[in-house]
């Protein structure tokens, strides 16, 4: 049956595009749905197993959810699949600059006949083009705040923030509540089904063909993967987490991967919610009294603040972005971090949140920024490596997801267009936010011997390796300085020269 009734071309939406925001508004409605399944898209790097299931099943449920509207064609790459289809299609602006360039060229070919902007996103490049111009650093809180004065989130009725404050971020640093879980209702997760079966099934057949090289384990599916499933986890987490998200969203616990932890940046990403909408309901919390405006404030702010200032850093700062290096790092990622061998670290921390990774292709904010980014800014990993590590190796990596993330905010290789300092921090802080360090092998006070804390002996190897170039940023003075007053410094930076063992 052609859906087509009013001539429209058919809309091609990716496999990030899934949600009704994308193909049911007015100007979609009726047009025919287009899914390609390109072989090359999980084949050329090392994926999650888990994050090509998420793809593949949502592909999946949108066309059976669609029905006969909906054409899913497999092809080796997009612009075979096209000329398979056989027809001309329109399709949304795509979250990539490899993606952007291959429309670019598929209209040239009149294979794409038009490109819509976005829904994805609550702002349009165009928008926010005015809003960055002639500035030489792009801080979030600017940017943050206007988005909420843009879109009246949270505002008195005189316009200025709820509650006086546009940022309550000091009520959501507590330390872990000592305890090894946090006393909150569980998260959603979703029952699987035959479509998950019949994933599964193919994913074990391409890889036994040698068509796809994931990393990690294969487990079960924690995240939504449809409309109705995105609708679930987010009503669950507004009605029963929302509440708790706030306080303890920075510390870490070895026993609760979830916590409070909204767990929706996989729908999300996958286009399956409109961001808007998700930041609205949040909203209502807050107004109904049924959340505190810090837990309320801090969802927001990840989601009309920081995941819309990415998105729009990946367009702004352009693709060769990837390459700055300011604190040339050149290390290569050592094996055990590309093959996921939590089990081969002995640092608690690390090994949790390397195991996380493995095992369910995620870790909260502080695990991947204060953790594993820790770690490889300490280490002088290579940030372009390192972002193609993170993009790929997460459920909820997309190419416009990680480098500003990486490259800017987690290790500084953009001298501070991002992140105002690098984010380095030795084992007290890691002591102080998680209960890692009660049983492991290595003392968070300790810089020498045998039992030193890599991340305490390694936060001072780093500001010696990079004291002359960080000598200008004010807010490294105090460190710096008391780089200089360590009587071992040189042992400390002898013995992380040559650390084989984390």
């Amino acid at each position: 049956m052609n859906r087509n009734t009013r001539g429209a071309d058919p809309l091609w939406l990716f496999g990030d595009q899934l949600g009704p925001h994308f193909h049911d508004t007015a100007g979609n409605r009726d047009r025919e749905v287009l899914l390609i399944r390109s072989a090359a898209a999980f084949a050329r790097r090392p994926f999650h197993r888990q994050k090509i299931h998420l793809v593949e099943a949502g592909i999946r449920r949108l066309a059976a959810d669609l029905g006969d509207r909906a054409r899913i064609v497999d092809a080796p790459t997009y612009a075979e699949g096209l000329r398979r289809f056989g027809r001309p299609v329109v399709v949304h602006e795509p979250g990539s600059h490899a993606a952007e360039a291959l429309v670019r060229r598929l209209q040239e070919r009149s294979l794409v006949t038009e490109v819509l902007p976005t829904p994805g996103f609550v702002r349009s490049k165009e928008d926010f083009a005015t809003w960055a111009k002639d500035r030489q650093r792009f801080v979030m809180e600017d940017f943050y705040r206007d988005q909420r004065r843009r879109f009246g989130v949270l505002l008195e009725p005189d316009g200025g923030p709820a509650g006086g404050k546009w940022n309550y971020d000091h009520d959501n640093r507590r330390p872990p509540p000592g305890r090894s879980t946090l006393p909150v209702p569980a998260p959603w997760f979703p029952a699987e089904d035959e479509v998950d079966e019949q994933v599964r099934a193919d994913l074990d057949k391409a890889e036994r063909d040698g068509e796809i090289h994931p990393v990690g384990v294969d487990g079960p599916r924690r995240f939504a993967v449809s409309q109705a499933e995105a609708e679930e986890a987010l009503d669950r987490f507004l009605d029963h987490r929302l509440a708790t998200f706030g306080p303890h969203q920075d510390a870490m616990l070895s026993a609760d991967w979830a916590m409070s932890h909204a767990l929706l940046s996989v729908p999300l990403n996958l286009g399956l919610l409109d961001p808007l909408d998700v930041v609205r309901r949040a909203e209502e919390r807050y107004l109904s009294g049924t959340a505190p405006l810090a837990s309320v404030e801090g969802f927001v702010r990840q989601i009309l603040g920081w995941r819309e200032w990415i998105w729009h850093l990946y367009w702004q700062l352009g693709p060769d972005y990837l390459k700055r290096n300011e604190l040339d790092a050149r290390r290569k990622l050592p094996r055990w971090w590309k093959e996921l061998d939590a089990d081969a670290v002995e640092a608690a921390c690390l090994r949790t949140a390397l195991a996380g990774v493995r095992d369910r292709g995620y870790a909260h904010h502080i695990e991947r920024l204060m953790v594993l980014g820790n770690h490889a800014l300490q280490r002088g990993y290579d940030p372009a490596e390192l972002t193609g590590w993170f993009a790929t190796a997460f459920v909820d990596g997309f190419p416009w997801v990680m480098p500003a993330n990486v490259v800017g905010m987690s290790q500084y290789a953009d001298g501070g267009v991002v992140g105002t300092k690098p984010y380095a921090a030795g084992g007290a802080y890691l002591n102080r936010m998680s209960d890692h360090c009660g049983g492991c092998t290595y003392e968070p006070k300790k810089r020498v011997g045998a039992d030193a804390c890599p991340f305490t002996a390694g936060y001072w190897a780093f500001l010696d390796r990079n004291e002359e170039r960080l000598r200008g940023n004010p807010r490294m003075r105090q460190p710096l300085n008391g780089l200089r007053r360590l009587a071992d410094l040189p042992e400390v930076v002898a013995r992380e020269s040559g650390r084989q063992r984390f």
